[in-house]
């Protein structure tokens, strides 16, 4: 096998996303994360308007075989600090090489560029974030080792839908439950930008990255989402990011569903993907109409589960409300951060 210094680095293209997907699936054979992806996903990532393969991505090479990977990506709408996320791996039998310092190494000077660019995001103090399983002793030592610190934790849900149901929850008074529908889209992405604004590492969508991520993704169930419509539009008008907010969506459920998490574990899963309440409508039962509505319709539609991922200090308490409505902690995992400019010691 050749050393590292050996490795050719180009950037990833949409022609290496058969090499990209053999990378995913011999890291997830032996860290078994849960996170299956397949050819569609990761030229859907490649494909993001925002995203700029040529210089927020980097490859590296032994042949025609990919070792390694690295991401960028930039926190557009950033509120508070701007975030950027990193995404990256190594082949497990191409660890402990200094392969994954290279790539964060990489990573941040691609971030301190893109944050110093940007006069939006260079008014605000720079992040590198990294996401990984908890418990993951590799990780942790490299981004001890790279300056890193544990920031946010976060619980990996699901439950059976093979048990008793809980009794379905009557829609909030003056609002009515409906299936997701397109003639919503743009109303449900203003009130996301309104449920989640009090959230840590919140960064408002526009249309773009709400199409891009969010209805417009390949995982999108729009059958299995649902949303809350306000009976008087007038009640929840609110000036959000700017944004005058004249909507009927007062609470909304979007669902997703991952064929390759399907085609890996055999089991249908309906991710609850975003769960969120406009502030004038919280506290009258709208997350509870929703979440059972989807327990019961998922069931029905041949799921054999449903999750979700919620940050474990959510300031709504959605950990509590999720344990209280059946969901268990599947899996846990762990963001660190860095700040950018900061030296390594």
């Amino acid at each position: 096998m050749a050393g590292p210094e050996s490795l050719e680095a180009r950037p990833l293209s949409k022609d290496c996303v058969p090499a990209w997907l053999e990378l995913h699936q011999a890291v997830e054979r032996v860290d078994r994360t849960g996170d299956h992806v397949d050819a569609e996903e990761l030229a859907e990532a490649l494909s993001d308007p925002k995203l700029d393969p040529e210089q927020d991505s980097l490859g590296l090479w032994d042949g025609r075989r990919l070792v390694a990977h690295a991401v960028v990506y930039t926190p557009h709408g950033a509120v508070d600090a701007a975030r950027f996320q990193g995404d990256a791996a190594v082949l497990p039998d191409w660890r402990r090489r200094g392969i994954g310092t290279r790539l964060v190494t990489w990573m941040q000077a691609r971030a301190e560029a893109l944050h110093a660019a940007d006069p939006e995001l260079s008014a605000l103090p720079g992040e590198l974030l990294l996401d990984g399983k908890a418990g993951d002793e590799g990780l942790l030592k490299l981004t001890e080792r790279c300056g890193f610190t544990a920031c946010r934790w976060w619980f990996d849900m699901k439950q059976p839908l093979d048990g008793d149901r809980p009794e379905p929850r009557p829609a909030p008074e003056g609002t009515r439950l409906v299936p997701f529908d397109e003639a919503y889209d743009e109303a449900t992405r203003l009130a996301h930008n309104d449920a989640f604004r009090d959230h840590w590492n919140f960064t408002a969508f526009d249309s773009t990255d709400w199409r891009t991520w969010v209805t417009g993704a390949a995982s999108f169930r729009p059958a299995m989402s649902r949303l809350l419509l306000a009976d008087d539009e007038a009640e929840g008008d609110e000036a959000v990011g700017g944004e005058v907010v004249r909507d009927e969506v007062a609470a909304y459920l979007l669902a997703e569903e991952s064929a390759a998490e399907t085609a890996a574990t055999g089991s249908r899963d309906c991710h609850v993907g975003f769960l969120g309440t406009r502030r004038g409508f919280r506290g009258r039962g709208a997350a509870p109409a929703l979440l059972t509505d989807v327990l019961r319709t998922a069931r029905e539609a041949g799921y054999d589960t449903v999750s979700l991922t919620v940050d474990t200090v959510n300031p709504s308490g959605a950990l509590g409300f999720y344990e209280q409505s059946g969901f268990t902690v599947d899996r846990e995992s762990v963001t660190y951060t860095r700040p950018l400019g900061a030296s390594r010691g």
